[in-house]
């Protein structure tokens, strides 16, 4: 550009706030020496004072003043005589107002415009008009945080552009495309451009925008942008949604429960909320488990008439079943259905799990059956429940028509089928099939544990087999599998019922010999199968050997009773009594009649 010289006229201007006085030329002297006269538009004159830190001065800037605009390049601030105010924009950030005094002097070199234009060529923004360079010195609202939770914020970094355009849709599209091309900086230094000159971007271009900002991690910038949404009543519910799950995200699920808890009082706003709204919330609560605010959300979503969608109810159903709050589960489910909506294959499978616990086998078989003939492939999980459940509930032939059901669709049954199915023979009273079983199972797999082999020696028990519980027991040492108490308890047991003291006192020997230590379980099975077998030093040695306890005494006194062991069952009583124990009411009656019958007998003989 070459040298612009002229006289000074003073030139005070206003619009949209802000109030120039420009130092206009009434003439200029071009680089050929011509003088020509300034135009209706102005031309204002760049100043250079050099010093210590080099050239400085003022650019032209471009301002619509009386329908007209006012063209320039960068006007630096901190080089103007200003006197500085503030103005609140989007109830977020604070902008200088500036009047301005510019001064006449020399224009700027070519070299200085070259790089001025390629920065503006770098933000896509050169056809939009001159950019303010906002002095670091003035901070905006000292309240607002400067940095976002990762610690990345250009909000301080920030430019304003006084626009020739003033077309809200072409300024919004450019705002749009600025924010989809991840302009980060130049889409938001557009958004409060158009702030400061009183223009209002779209509702689109403003969700755009805080997408942009979100997905580069400036939550404090989209917090900011958000705030001037909310004053300009330009949201949406995606943009409620986008910024719950951001502060979800970045601060934590419940400071987004607190935010969403002050938009709720606010009842314009409220308007705002949709359906997806309230899933975004139902998701945040369903991280932190908290199923008493999912339900009150989920109340609260249809008083405002609004209707959920599959979403809504698999986060619904997937959050209750996890809270074992299946009640309600089941409840969202049939709202679900009711609505004509279908569920999900994992909604489906939550729901079975949801079904079996509450005892509704029905709609569990019902929601199974749907998946089969839907197409669907239900999980080994949903069928093992569902053979689980319907073994407790003794139905053993639908249980295993759920097995073959498994088979067919090529999945191998692991311990837990084995264990539900073995269960479910068992609870049917069908104690040789479970046995036949596990044979087979003993065969064909080596998934055998500790339950499968409980599970058969109770049978055994039931049906007194204590050869087959014996080599039950050694197969189940040879195993390498560490044996219970309660697993050598069985066998007891077993021998007790089959009247083999002997053979129960063997076991119990062993017992202490691998280290198993007996419970009361233990000493009592022993105590009833050798007062059966009318071992009474062995009775009073186990008792003696044992201690003190209640159960032990009670067990002795009423089996020598029984047996005609008065006697013996008065000292055990009476010891019972030294140790400070109260008898059962059973013993208790036992030994008043004992003792009345011998009173009697001594009375006949003197």
């Amino acid at each position: 550009m070459g040298e612009i010289l002229g006289c000074p006229v003073s030139v005070s201007k206003t619009s949209n706030g802000f109030r120039f006085y420009d130092q206009l030329c009434g003439q200029s002297i071009g680089r050929n020496g011509v003088c020509c006269p300034c135009s209706r538009y102005g031309s204002a004159m760049r100043t250079y004072r050099r010093g210590a830190g080099g050239p400085r001065g003022v650019y032209m800037v471009s301002l619509p003043v009386d329908g007209c605009f006012w063209f320039a390049h960068v006007m630096k601030v901190s080089h103007m005589k200003l006197l500085l105010g503030s103005v609140r924009v989007g109830n977020s950030v604070y902008v200088p107002k500036m009047i301005a005094s510019i001064e006449s002097g020399v224009a700027c070199e070519d070299e200085e415009k070259d790089t001025t234009h390629r920065e503006e060529e770098a933000y896509g923004l050169d056809s939009l008009g001159g950019e303010l360079v906002i002095d670091p010195s003035m901070d905006f609202d000292p309240n607002l945080p400067s940095t976002s939770s990762n610690g990345k914020s250009i909000v301080n970094d920030i430019r304003v552009y006084f626009l020739e355009e003033r077309d809200e849709e072409v300024l919004s599209r450019r705002i749009l495309m600025l924010s989809r091309s991840n302009k980060v900086r130049s889409a938001l230094e557009l958004c409060r451009s158009m702030e400061l000159t009183g223009l209002r971007p779209n509702v689109h271009s403003c969700n755009s925008l805080l997408s942009c900002l979100l997905r580069n991690g400036l939550v404090c910038d989209a917090l900011q942008t958000f705030e001037f949404m909310k004053a300009n009543e330009i949201t949406t519910g995606h943009t409620y949604s986008l910024i719950l799950k951001s502060v979800a995200n970045s601060r934590g699920c419940d400071s987004a429960l607190d935010m969403f808890a002050e938009l709720e009082e606010n009842s314009r706003q409220r308007k705002d909320f949709d359906v997806i709204v309230y899933n975004t919330v139902i998701s945040i609560c369903g991280k932190m488990n908290n199923w008493v605010e999912t339900e009150r959300l989920w109340r609260k979503m249809k008083e405002n008439g609004h209707t959920g969608t599959q979403v809504t109810y698999s986060l619904l159903v997937s959050i209750f079943v996890r809270c074992d709050q299946n009640e309600l589960a089941v409840d969202a489910y049939d709202e679900m259905v009711q609505n004509g909506l279908k569920p999900q294959e994992d909604t489906m499978h939550a729901m079975i799990s949801a079904c079996t616990k509450e005892g509704k086998l029905d709609l569990a078989l019902k929601i199974f059956q749907s998946m089969l003939n839907g197409g669907l492939k239900p999980s080994q999980v949903a069928c093992n429940t569902l053979i689980n459940s319907l073994g407790k509930a003794g139905n053993v032939k639908l249980a295993f028509k759920i097995y073959d059901t498994m088979k067919s669709l090529h999945y191998t049954p692991d311990s837990f089928t084995w264990n539900a199915l073995l269960g479910a023979l068992y609870t049917a009273n069908q104690h040789t099939d479970a046995i036949q079983l596990f044979e087979r199972i003993r065969e064909q797999s080596t998934l055998l544990n500790v339950h499968m082999y409980n599970t058969a020696l109770m049978s055994c028990k039931k049906l007194g087999w204590w050869e087959r519980a014996l080599q039950l027991l050694w197969q189940m040492e040879a195993s390498g599998l560490s044996v219970p108490a309660a697993s050598y308890n069985l066998v007891i047991g077993t021998c007790e019922v089959a009247r083999k003291p002997k053979i129960a006192l063997q076991v119990y020997e062993h017992m202490v010999q691998q280290q198993c230590a007996p419970d009361i379980f233990t000493h009592l099975s022993l105590i009833r199968s050798c007062i059966w077998g009318s071992l009474w030093d062995e009775v009073e040695e186990i008792v003696n050997q044992v201690g003190p306890n209640v159960s032990l005494y009670n067990a002795a006194i009423q089996g020598m009773c029984l047996k005609g062991k008065v006697e013996s069952a008065k000292k055990i009583y009476a010891r019972m009594r030294e140790n400070g124990l109260k008898p059962d009411g059973k013993t208790r009656a036992l030994m008043l009649q004992n003792l009345g019958q011998n009173q009697n007998l001594q009375k006949r003989r003197n």
